[in-house]
This record gives C-alpha cells, sequence and structure tokens, in this order.
C-alpha cells in the first residue's frame, strides 16, 4: 500500500480524500399543510445564498436533531478517491426530488514533519462528526439547509502519520449543497495523502490526465466526440465514460468501457449524430490497477447539421416540430403528448406516461412540470390512451398535490412563479376533466377543484400582467410559463382564462424575440445554469424559435413545444410575425429597455444588428450577494456559440450544484452598465466568495481570437469583440475549460466590452486599434469612457447613461417596454467609411 501526497501549506483546505458513497433514506413526516404563497423575491438572498422557505420535514429534522450530536449511522467504506481539481471541498452535493436523509464517511492523512499543536477549521452545511487518530474532537449539528457553519479547534498532532475521519450528515430537499471543508489553519509542516493500491506515479498520472484532460470543442454538431489528452498516461488504463443530462434528466444512458494503451492522446466517444443532444455531462472515470478517480467535463451535442435548414411555411415546421420532440425527445409526458398530437398511441407512449406517474403519485419536486402534458393527453386522446391507462391517470390526477394548503410531505417548489402557473393550471385543468371525482388530499370535488385553481390563475395573472416573469427573462423558464398558458389557452373551460393565456403567449415570445440574436436569446437572465447557458443549440428555445421563425434546432428535452405547435395546429392561436426582430437583418441597430419583476426590480438593456449582440441588467443589486443571475451576455455572427458572458463563479467545482454554480449566476453581483455595444462590468467580491473572475470565451467558436496582456479580441464572422480586463488576462488552457474561459484575478476588477463590425470598423487590425485605448475613468459620481464611435460615455453612479446627447435612465424603463431602431454606426470618419468598406469585401 503506498499513498498519493501534496503539501499542506497553512491556511489551505485538505483537498485530498477517500470517502464512501452517498448513503441515503427516505425521510417522510406527517402529511400536513403548509403556509405560504409565491414569493417573486425567494432567490434575492439576503444572507450568503440562504433561501428562508422551510419545508415541515426540515422543521422536524431541525427539532429531533439539531444542536445534538448526529446520528452516526452505517455507510460504505470510504472506497472513492476525491482528488479535488481546485476545489477547497469535499462536495457530494445534489438533487435530491424528495426529503431524503444522506450520510457519508471520508478519510485523509495529514503527515506532520514534527509533532506539535495545530489549528483546524469545518465548514458545513449538515451535521459532521470529526475524528484524529480515532479519537472524536469535534461534532456539529447546526442543520440549516444549505448554509455553511463553522466550527474550530486546536489538537495535537503526531509526528509522522494522522488520521482524520469525517462523518457527514444532512437532510436532501432539492437541490442540496451536501459538502465539507476542513482547513489547515495553521501547525507543524505537513502535507496531506491519502492511501492508495496503485504506485503513486500511476495514480499521479491519472490526476494529471483528469486535470488537463477537455473537449476539444464545445459544441459537436456531427463528427466525432473526443476528449484530448494533453498528458498521456504511461501505462494502459480503462475508461468509464458516462454520459448524462442535467438533474432534470430521466433517460439514463449504459456507460461506455473503453480500454486506452499506454500513451493515448485522446478518448473517442463515437459519433455526435448517435449521441443524444443537449448540454451533456460527461463523467470520466479512469482506473490503473489498484487506483480509480474520475471527473465531469462539459459538451454540447447538436444535430443540427443532421436536421438541415427548416421547412418554410410555418404548418410544415408544426408538423415538423411534433415529430422532432415525438422522435427524439426524452421520454416523458411532453413527448408523448406530441406522439399522440400525431395520433400514436401505441405501447411505447402508453410506456411513456406509465413511466412519470409514480413520479407524480410521490409528488416528486418538478412533478408539476410533468402533470400539465399528462392531463392535456388525458384530455385529448383518451380514445388514444384507452380506458384501462385512463383510468390509472385519473387516481394520479385525483391524489396529487395542488398547493401548499392541502396535506403532504414532499419538496415541490411552490414559491417561483413559473411553478406556481404550473400548479394552479393542473388543478384548474385536472378538475375540469373529473368535475364529479373527489381530489384525495383537498377532499373537494373536481368542479370545486377547478374553480379554486381558476381564482388563483386569476391572482397569478394579476401579478403576471403587471410584473411579468419574476426569474427575469430567463431562458429556461419561458418555455415552462408557456407549458402553462399553452394548456390553459387550448383546455381551459373560461374564456377569461384562455383569453389571458393567449395574451401571455404573445407576451413572452415578444421578450424573446427582442432578446433574441439569429433567434437565440442573448440577454441579461434572472436565473441561469451551466447547462443553459451552454446549450445555444440545443436549448428549447432554440426549438421555438426554429417552429416560429426558421431558425434554429431540436435538441432532446421540451416543456413546451409541442403543446405550442398543437396550439398553432389545433387550437387557432394567432402570433405575430416577429421574425425580423427575432432574427435581426438589414442595416439598422434595435435598442430594447424593460423592465421584469415585481417593482421592475430588473431594468434590462438589450441593443442588436444583425452582426451582433449584447444585454445587460442595468441597476441591479449591484455588489450584493448574487444567486443564479448572468447580468451580461453578448453573441457575435452567425454561429451560436460564438458567445461571451462574464460572472464571478459561486464555487470553484466545474459542473457543480452551486447557486451560483462555477458558470451559472454570481458569487458578487457586479455593477453593470451598458450603452448600445459598449459595456462596464465591475466586481467588488468579499471572502470567502472565489478570488477572480472570468468570462465564457470560447476560441474556438470564434472564426480568430487574440489575447494581448489585459486585452482580448474575437471575430465570428461580420462581428467584432473587444474585452478590456483590470489586469492582464490569463486564458485557462487545461482541463474542463480549456481554450475557453478567460480570468481576472480578484475580487475587486473590472471588464470593459466593445462590440463591432466589418462594415463599420474594418478588419481585425482596425477594429484594434480604433478601441485599444478604451478605459473607464473614476469620477466622483460616475466612471467616464471616451469611446470613438460614441464620444464621451458617461455611467453615472445612480444608473443613468449619458452619450451622444441621450439620456438613458434605469428609473423609466417599464414593464411594456421601448423598442427603438437606431442607425446601425452613429459616427464614423471619412477615412472610417472607407476603411470599412475596404474590409467588408463584398459587402456594401
Amino acid at each position: 500500500m503506498s499513498r498519493l501526497d501534496r503539501p499542506l501549506m497553512p491556511g489551505a483546505p485538505i483537498t485530498l480524500w477517500r470517502v464512501s458513497a452517498v448513503a441515503e433514506e427516505p425521510f417522510d413526516v406527517a402529511e400536513r399543510p403548509m403556509e405560504g404563497e409565491m414569493d417573486p423575491f425567494f432567490f434575492l438572498t439576503k444572507e450568503k445564498n440562504f433561501i428562508p422557505h422551510e419545508y415541515p420535514c426540515r422543521t422536524d429534522f431541525a427539532e429531533r436533531f439539531r444542536g445534538r450530536r448526529p446520528d452516526e449511522r452505517v455507510t460504505g467504506a470510504p472506497d472513492r478517491v476525491w482528488l479535488g481539481f481546485g476545489s477547497p471541498r469535499l462536495d457530494l452535493s445534489g438533487f435530491w426530488f424528495r426529503a431524503t436523509r444522506l450520510a457519508a464517511r471520508a478519510e485523509t492523512l495529514v503527515i506532520a514533519e514534527t509533532a506539535g499543536r495545530a489549528r483546524l477549521r469545518l465548514a458545513t452545511c449538515g451535521g459532521a462528526i470529526l475524528r484524529l487518530n480515532g479519537e472524536e474532537i469535534l461534532w456539529t449539528a447546526e442543520y440549516r439547509r444549505n448554509f455553511e457553519t463553522v466550527a474550530e479547534i486546536a489538537v495535537d498532532l503526531a509526528m509522522g502519520e494522522n488520521r482524520i475521519e469525517l462523518f457527514l450528515d444532512d437532510l436532501a430537499e432539492r437541490d442540496t449543497r451536501f459538502y465539507a471543508q476542513l482547513d489547515y489553519d495553521g501547525g507543524p509542516v505537513a502535507r496531506q495523502a491519502i492511501r492508495i493500491g496503485a504506485r503513486a506515479e500511476h495514480a499521479r498520472a491519472v490526476e494529471t490526465a483528469l486535470e488537463t484532460m477537455h473537449f476539444s470543442r464545445t459544441c459537436h454538431d456531427g463528427g466525432p466526440v473526443r476528449l484530448t489528452l494533453p498528458n498521456p498516461l504511461p501505462v494502459p488504463c480503462h475508461a468509464e465514460i458516462r454520459i448524462e443530462g442535467d438533474f432534470m434528466s430521466h433517460d439514463p444512458l449504459p456507460p461506455m468501457q473503453i480500454d486506452l494503451a499506454a500513451g493515448a492522446t485522446e478518448i473517442d466517444l463515437g459519433h455526435a449524430d448517435a449521441l443524444p443532444a443537449d448540454f451533456r455531462h460527461v463523467v470520466v472515470r479512469l482506473a490503473v490497477d489498484g487506483f480509480a478517480a474520475e471527473r465531469v467535463y462539459g459538451t454540447e451535442i447538436a444535430h443540427s447539421r443532421k436536421q438541415g435548414p427548416a421547412p418554410a411555411g410555418m404548418a410544415a415546421r408544426v408538423a415538423e416540430a411534433l415529430t422532432a420532440v415525438a422522435n427524439g425527445g426524452e421520454a416523458d409526458t411532453v413527448r408523448a403528448l406530441a406522439r399522440l398530437a400525431l395520433e400514436d398511441g401505441g405501447a411505447e407512449t402508453r410506456a411513456m406516461i406509465e413511466a412519470a406517474l409514480p413520479r407524480i403519485d410521490a409528488c416528486w419536486d418538478c412533478a408539476d412540470f410533468a402533470l400539465v402534458p399528462l392531463i392535456w393527453c388525458r384530455t385529448s386522446w383518451p380514445e388514444l390512451l384507452g380506458a384501462e391507462l385512463c383510468a390509472r391517470i385519473d387516481r394520479t390526477i385525483r391524489a396529487y398535490r395542488y398547493w401548499m394548503d392541502e396535506p403532504g410531505n414532499d419538496v415541490q417548489w411552490y414559491f417561483s412563479e413559473n411553478h406556481a402557473l404550473l400548479f394552479h393550471t393542473a388543478a384548474h385543468l385536472g378538475g375540469a376533466l373529473l368535475p364529479e371525482g373527489v381530489f384525495v388530499r383537498s377532499g373537494r370535488t373536481g368542479a370545486e377543484q377547478s374553480r379554486i385553481g381558476a381564482e388563483r390563475l386569476g391572482r397569478w395573472f394579476d401579478h403576471f400582467e403587471r410584473w411579468e416573469m419574476a426569474e427575469f427573462n430567463s431562458a429556461p423558464y419561458f418555455p415552462i410559463d408557456l407549458k402553462g398558458l399553452t394548456a390553459l389557452y387550448a383546455l381551459s373551460p373560461d374564456a377569461g382564462l384562455r383569453e389571458r393565456a393567449a395574451s401571455g403567449i404573445r407576451r413572452l415570445i415578444d421578450i424573446v424575440a427582442n432578446s433574441a440574436h439569429k433567434g437565440v436569446l442573448t440577454a441579461a437572465q434572472g436565473r441561469s445554469y451551466e447547462h443553459t447557458l451552454r446549450a445555444s443549440m440545443t436549448l428549447e428555445l432554440s426549438a421555438i424559435a426554429r417552429l416560429l421563425w426558421g431558425s434554429g434546432s431540436y435538441g432532446t428535452r421540451f416543456h413546451a413545444t409541442p403543446q405550442l405547435a398543437v396550439c398553432l395546429r389545433d387550437h387557432g392561436l394567432m402570433l405575430p410575425d416577429h421574425t425580423d426582430r427575432a432574427i435581426m437583418a438589414g442595416d439598422g441597430a434595435q435598442e430594447w429597455r424593460f423592465a421584469q419583476g415585481q417593482d421592475a426590480i430588473a431594468r434590462l438593456y438589450h441593443h442588436k444588428t444583425a452582426d451582433h449582440a449584447m444585454g445587460s441588467a442595468v441597476t441591479y443589486r449591484w455588489y450584493e450577494w448574487g444567486y443564479q443571475e448572468t447580468l451580461i451576455h453578448a453573441r457575435l455572427g452567425e454561429n451560436p456559440n460564438a458567445q461571451v458572458w462574464i460572472n464571478h463563479p459561486g464555487e470553484v467545482t466545474h459542473s457543480g450544484y452551486g447557486r451560483p454554480s462555477y458558470w451559472g449566476g454570481s458569487a458578487s453581483v457586479p455593477r453593470v452598465q451598458q450603452y448600445r455595444d459598449l459595456a462596464l462590468v465591475r466586481f467588488a467580491g468579499v471572502a470567502p466568495q472565489p478570488d477572480f473572475t472570468h468570462a465564457w470565451f470560447p476560441t474556438g467558436d470564434f472564426d480568430s481570437a487574440r489575447i494581448q496582456g489585459d486585452r482580448a479580441f474575437a471575430r465570428s464572422g461580420p462581428a467584432h469583440l473587444m474585452l478590456r480586463g483590470s489586469s492582464p488576462f490569463r486564458m485557462v488552457d487545461s482541463g474542463p475549460a480549456a481554450g475557453n474561459e478567460l480570468r481576472l484575478s480578484g475580487r475587486e476588477n473590472w471588464w470593459l466590452l466593445r462590440l463591432g463590425s466589418v462594415l463599420a470598423h474594418g478588419d481585425e487590425m482596425a477594429f484594434a486599434a480604433r478601441f485599444a485605448r478604451l478605459v473607464p475613468e473614476e469620477k466622483a459620481t460616475a466612471i467616464e469612457i471616451e469611446d470613438p464611435d460614441y464620444g464621451r460615455v458617461i455611467f453615472h453612479d445612480d444608473g443613468t447613461v449619458a452619450a451622444e446627447g441621450r439620456r438613458i435612465d434605469p428609473a423609466e424603463f417599464t414593464v411594456s417596454g421601448q423598442r427603438e431602431i437606431l442607425h446601425r454606426v452613429p459616427f464614423v470618419s471619412t477615412q472610417d467609411k472607407a476603411t470599412a468598406k475596404a474590409g467588408a469585401g463584398q459587402r456594401p
């Protein structure tokens, strides 16, 4: 038995662990109702991302276990390896759809050069027991959901090996931060280590391979899907590859088993067309004799080339959309709806519904996403489903928990605007379907359940029509809102609700069209995830853009696309043609200003031309702790993957479950201000937030890209981008984000973004020369920038922006919004025009 070790510096975390699998057991409590309503501000965290809403399971759990030594339960042996890869935490976080009690064990070694006193600092969100050399030295038991607490202790280390054992315990409810961070705050000179069954140099080779491995492309649209190994292993290795969706995906794929020869420089996962589309987590486990470890890598798999251009006519695109979902969607009730709409009620369709019923019966979190299309299927196509399956569906509909006032012990999320819509929609439509049936949890007849659902929908519409999306402008939540609205439009017996639903559909489509570039949403978002930001070609909004405007492609995850198609085909839904603004052609520029969220909390600014687009949230919670907000987003040219956003990561783990995560959201909310193609992003983070900010800067998706000190330039088609930082940039060159991540060190820094075009600014060198001296100047009450096109742009501390004789005040932004068509470039010199024409080549 040998050891894998690394230095352990004072103040540094222990990052080498052996850990058990997470032991899970249901934690059911007596069913009872809850109090509460939709909370449009639930994500405005006041204290380090702590969400205050508490379920009965947490209340009961806390009464039994908070403040008491954790109940140390049996787990598996700590036979798995945790290597950290830069994360300070032993992180076992995940998503659990029911209340679930968790436990895990971990162990590590501290090898001290001399005996002496050491200080340890333990941070975790649940309960923990810490042992040193077999003796219990510390326990914690705060058990506040996803809220970190800290304990410190001084211990005596022996010279040589000191064994540290850790037991972790918590209650999981939905997204759960199940981790521990153990810092070595001071003591004798020491190393950290774990025991391994392999030669140390072979284990280090596995670690290095996982640390440096990456995909050569961010998106695989056709062609081979390959992972590059910059540091090949010197010995043969076995790779197990698991291709997974996000936490909502229920279609697991069997793992791939690949034997790698010594010196292999890549892992071939096969052709993209043979793999399921969407953004995918690829879990790579490398094993040599006596040692194995794994890491998660992300990539988008698209089938756009295989799908080809969209049909020209709306009727043909509707048929294409239904067929695409029916044949290629994940096996769920949404796909079943598409198949039934094509008159396919066969065994495969029925099996999709049957598989979803137990999850709905158990009131899994997000079961409302499956229930609404299920009710649609049962209402519209009972003859295709058959009497036996209809009766089974009816039992599920009558037994479901539709709101907090009904008894239950689930952890469904009732508080967000999109979930509230679906709960009330399901109650209204399910009750209307079964008016004489008794709904088990409420004791109401279906007719009464439908009436109460309608009343709650009325209040929901009152709020929505005044303030719109609480999770403002969020790409993953447009389809979920459309899921509820299209179901109401097609099925509600209430004419007033149908009309309000139709208006809501039109409004959401209008917002997407105004915030899209080439049909792809390019804007600030109130809630975002890595898997939605990076899924440019396969996010459902791309499918909806293809259906409505003929630009986009289909992935495999859907909420609303077939429902929208059926509304257009069968229910007379009429939508205005926004192709011109969604695709954006011609020589003009569009400026779009609007507000969303209760009290217009988010003031949103968007500017686009045919060549490029950029959107931001201005005067939004500057310098507060963030949640899942993406505050600025830009896109260049025709390639949907040629995009940039900037954030302060909420955790250092790639593809983790933090909210905010590495890419989704921002640990500290920056000051963001934008005027047309110019934007300023200024961060002022605090410890313990990560000590860098970064930009998604996918060099392989640009036609050209280069970094020069504190400037980075990119071109995609006819569009240019310059980023400038408050210090020199560092391009990450290894690991999951290799070639795609641009960093600035420190929590306090600034970024400038400037977009341009070949038509306006000439070739890459001309563009770079024109804007190379762009720099923010600090004034007493403003930040000023001298822009070669716009002149002096003044970003006032109160959020207003002054430029070109204009004054833009976010306080004047309205929910209805203001769309203005501007000249593409307000000012260029005669010489610049000549340069631009020469650089534009064949363009006029």
